[in-house]
């Protein structure tokens, strides 16, 4: 059989990547003492909706917290991290647990030390991980820590630092378990190296390790990315048949994964079925895999009939769950589906979600339906706290493609009016696409004003002064400061161009 397409084969690891996230730094519960539960959905609104980014404003929500005269204990402010950390706003989470250590004196448990070495590695990068590793002391690089930075090394498909740690870790006796194991078979996967995962499959075997639902997983997308569908069925059946493992529904979206990657839609669908078995109702994940499932099958009463079973387990719906519906409807190309879901979220919703609303509009763009993209984004301005520069390149793209040059630079200078040049990075591919344009249609002040927000972003490089002096040549203008300026910038031009430049800088 034919291999999966790469594309294909990401989605099909999604499963995997998503529910084992949170798996990968886990250990055996720590006990604590008994507390009374409290309502911390209001912290957590709060935290969430600064965005993201490691930007101080954690510490101010925390400190007015407190001021107000509530309360919240260490593992609660890590209840808070790990969520913060699971939709991805690593920022937050990271300074959650400064203000823990450094403003209230909190200290961390092996477990929250790996989480923390997790967030500085995805937030401040691999040396500081690493940096943050060696300063602990020996009590605390036990199989968490040394677990987590293994992960970091995995996640950044860095073979030279994985391995030798990997084996490091055998040699103390800290590889032995399931989560280990897993997080090399995922790293020879990321390298396509399938074979190394299998071979990694049977050494945990070999070594008496048992082999969980991920692992098993694991292995079907191996096989599945050299196209044998019929090894990764064994596979299945083999866990099907097995006394000393529970199958879990991430093994039935896996095989759906792999079935529609392979287009074989029937049989996902029929997996799809078994994974609707083993749901567990206090648990929304498995809803949102079936309804994006779903979707790549182009099955939409199916969608919708697992959204509306959502809904009715759910009554109380999250942002996320919004999320899938509207990308799963807007897979399906089904526009009237997506506005329904959306009026309905922002009659209901508690933090306003760009993503959404960035979904609504991609949508509208797609049918030409200019008027309507802006007219939402006009109200959504109103409810965002912080300026959302994908919104920014949905506009750009759509005018760029349409070549309306004007429009596509207002909202250029409006993204580049609202950040700080580090902080957002130009699309190489709208860059090749205003340069171009502009030089086509022999638009000198429209590429000057351009090459002056590429400066600005520390873009300003060789291509585009060819393609500003190619564009002054072909509006037969002159401009005697260009070389000057291209000398300030230390820009090295080809032959070629030194030779347009010299005609077009002549007064």
């Amino acid at each position: 059989m034919e291999r999966m397409p790469s594309r294909a084969l990401r989605l099909a690891l999604a499963a995997v990547r998503r529910l084992s996230t949170a798996s990968s730094l886990a250990s055996a519960p720590e006990s604590a003492p008994a507390v009374v539960k409290k309502d911390l959905r209001p912290l957590y609104r709060r935290l969430s909706a600064l965005g993201g980014a490691p930007d101080g404003s954690v510490a101010k929500v925390l400190n007015k917290w407190v001021r107000e005269g509530k309360t919240v204990t260490s593992p609660e402010l890590i209840k808070q991290v790990k969520e913060l950390r699971k939709y991805g706003k690593y920022g937050s989470a990271i300074e959650v647990v400064d203000w823990m250590v450094k403003t209230k004196g909190m200290n961390l448990s092996i477990t929250n030390h790996a989480i923390y070495l997790d967030l500085v590695s995805k937030v401040k990068g691999i040396e500081s991980a690493e940096l943050y590793f060696s300063s602990l002391p020996e009590a605390g690089k036990k199989q968490q820590t040394y677990g987590a930075l293994l992960n970091c090394y995995c996640n950044e498909k860095l073979p030279e630092k994985a391995i030798p740690l990997y084996e490091k870790m055998k040699k103390l006796g800290l590889a032995s378990n399931n989560l280990v194991q897993n997080n090399m078979m995922a790293f020879y996967m990321k390298l396509g190296q399938p074979e190394k995962a299998q071979r990694q499959f049977e050494e945990m075997k070999s070594e008496n390790i048992a082999p969980d639902n991920f692992s098993y997983c694991i292995l079907m997308n191996s096989y599945a990315s050299k196209g044998d569908i019929d090894s990764v069925e064994e596979v299945v059946q083999d866990m099907e048949e097995a006394s000393d493992i529970t199958l879990t529904w991430s093994a039935y979206s896996t095989l759906a994964g792999i079935y529609n990657a392979a287009g074989l839609f029937e049989k996902a669908e029929a997996a799809l079925k078994k994974l609707e078995q083993l749901i567990d109702s206090r648990d929304r994940e498995p809803y949102h895999f079936l309804m994006t499932l779903y979707a790549s099958t182009g099955n939409l009463a199916e969608v919708n009939r697992v959204w509306k079973s959502l809904k009715t387990t759910f009554p109380k719906l999250t942002n996320m769950s919004y999320l899938i519906i509207l990308q799963a409807l807007n897979k399906l190309d089904d526009l009237d589906g997506m506005e329904r879901c959306f009026k309905e979220w922002e009659s209901v919703h508690v933090a306003y979600d760009a993503r959404l609303m960035n979904l609504m509009i991609g949508a509208y763009l797609r049918k030409d339906m200019i008027k309507d993209a802006e007219s939402l984004e006009a109200g959504a301005s109103l409810r965002v706290s912080q300026f959302d520069f994908k919104t920014a390149e949905l506009f750009i793209d759509y005018h760029l493609k349409k070549q309306e040059m004007g429009p596509a630079l207002k909202w250029l200078k409006e993204a580049s009016s609202h950040v700080k040049p580090d902080k957002w990075k130009l699309n190489g591919d709208h860059v090749k696409m205003f340069l171009k344009n502009y030089e086509e249609a022999k638009d000198v002040k429209g590429a000057e004003e351009f090459c002056a927000i590429l400066k600005q972003f520390k873009r300003l490089d060789s291509r585009a002064y060819d393609a500003l002096i190619r564009t002054y040549a072909a509006a037969g203008k002159k401009e005697p400061s260009l070389q000057q300026r291209i000398k300030e910038d230390q820009i090295i031009l080809s032959s070629k161009t030194k030779k347009m430049l010299d005609r077009i800088s002549k007064a």
